[in-house]
């Protein structure tokens, strides 16, 4: 299968949501997850660090983003296996192009499947960029693409993946010095993919390390991390995690409170760290965008999803704001106007009272991708559609701007609605801070 991603597997062709199976971990060890504990989210934890301060590190300006995907040549590369001057001449187009489009920050993929898209000290080199994982490519990306991004007046966001190893269960396909296959027992094969196991402590330590290496060498603007935590449900899966849970969970009441604390402890731990090693750096993160349906939880968004952060992905996206672990959320809220079960207009006012009187700063990610003149949703075929999201969220003072998935689009543009965005909605350029 080519790669769908994030943004792709869990909507039918018309755009609504598939609902997946939770497999045998999923609703029995999730059922006391409703009664979650209220008042408590709003309460910081004692070791968490200080949410930062409005304006350090945040941006005064409209965020006016772009993502570039790297993984199976989403974006960039256009294809594994150019020569270093083809890569880069793709690259700076890519800049280009945000520039010419009146955008100011651009989310770059630089750890797409626990690889590199600069010459790490953890992992190898990216096989989406030579074709093959671990050789080296002749240049560094992510150190061109800082210096590149900040010369057009540029913000320049690494994006890293966590958690996911490969598109593949063979382990044996590998860099040959790949710590997943150094150390098998990190990961856990789901869904035709590998993941690393977020249960494991060393885990937790390792992806920590492997991105702060490049945040600690590069003078990037921010450090982002989008949907993908825990994986998505795979109908008739189980994401083998026992001996980790029956090693780490026994605190805990059920399996999920003990995935959710793993993964806030990631961010926790990842928000304090880089504020050591990069104060100005910020941290954002991109989820999916229903964190609970109303009808499982009140706090919930008025939605009926057939997924949502909390209960399936384990991420408690909505406590990481209230906690103040984060500088940005970046929600995906990629449905139309009027969706009959994740409605455009439902899900921006909920992430607008979500961060109301909170540091964490909220841009609305916006589906481009799908703005097509042969889609078979009439809101998508329409190239106003977008445009009016942008108009709908100006209602929202919470709402300082917007990213777009992906790079491919912005240049492509297929049915115009990103020109028509920037007719309305950018007439000038704006720097990012």
């Amino acid at each position: 299968m080519a790669y769908i991603g994030r943004r792709g597997l869990l909507t039918g062709a018309t755009g609504a949501l598939v609902t997946a199976a939770a497999g045998p971990a999923g609703a029995a060890q999730q059922a006391g997850a409703a009664a979650e504990r209220g008042a408590q989210r709003g309460a910081r934890r004692a070791e968490a660090p200080a949410p930062r301060a409005e304006g350090k590190g945040a941006t005064a300006a409209e965020f006016r983003g772009m993502w570039i995907a790297t993984v199976e040549n989403v974006d960039w590369p256009s294809e594994s296996g150019l020569s270093a001057g083809e890569q880069r001449a793709e690259l700076l187009a890519l800049l280009d192009t945000a520039v010419e489009r009146r955008l100011n920050a651009v989310i770059l993929q630089v750890r797409p499947t626990a690889d590199s898209m600069w010459p790490a000290a953890r992992e190898p080199w990216s096989q989406w960029l030579s074709g093959e994982q671990g050789v080296d490519p002749g240049w560094d990306p992510l150190g061109t693409a800082v210096a590149e991004a900040h010369a057009r007046g540029l913000e320049l966001h690494a994006w890293f993946n966590p958690y996911r190893v490969a598109n593949h269960t063979d382990l044996d396909l590998l860099a040959p010095s790949h710590p997943a296959r150094r150390n098998p027992e990190w990961t856990v094969p789901y869904g035709g993919k590998t993941y690393y196991n977020p249960g494991l402590p060393d885990v937790r330590l390792f992806v920590q390390e492997a991105m702060l290496d490049a945040v600690s060498r590069y003078a990037v603007d921010g450090v982002h991390w989008d949907d993908y935590f825990y994986p998505y449900p795979v109908e008739d899966e189980y994401f083998d995690d026992d001996e980790a849970y029956e090693a780490y969970g026994g605190s805990f009441s059920s399996r999920g409170d003990w995935r959710r604390n793993n993964t806030d402890t990631l961010v926790r731990e990842m928000s304090e760290r880089l504020a050591k090693v990069r104060p100005a750096a910020r941290f954002g993160v991109s989820p999916f965008a229903i964190w609970r349906n109303d009808d499982v939880d009140p706090a919930g968004s008025p939605t009926r999803a057939g997924i949502a952060t909390y209960d399936d992905l384990y991420a408690d996206t909505r406590k990481w704001v209230t906690e103040g672990w984060i500088d940005y959320i970046v929600p995906q809220a990629y449905w139309h106007i009027g969706h009959p079960t994740a409605d455009y207009a439902a899900i921006v006012p909920w992430w607008a009272r979500t961060v109301a009187g909170t540091s964490v700063q909220l841009y609305v990610g916006e589906a481009l991708y799908r703005c097509d003149p042969d889609s078979s949703t009439a809101a998508w075929r329409d190239p106003v559609e977008l445009s009016r999201h942008v108009q709908f969220a100006k209602g929202y003072a919470e709402v300082r701007g917007h990213a777009y998935f992906s790079a491919k689009q912005v240049v492509a543009d297929p049915n115009g609605a990103m020109a028509r965005v920037v007719a309305d909605h950018y007439p000038t350029a704006v720097p990012p801070r």
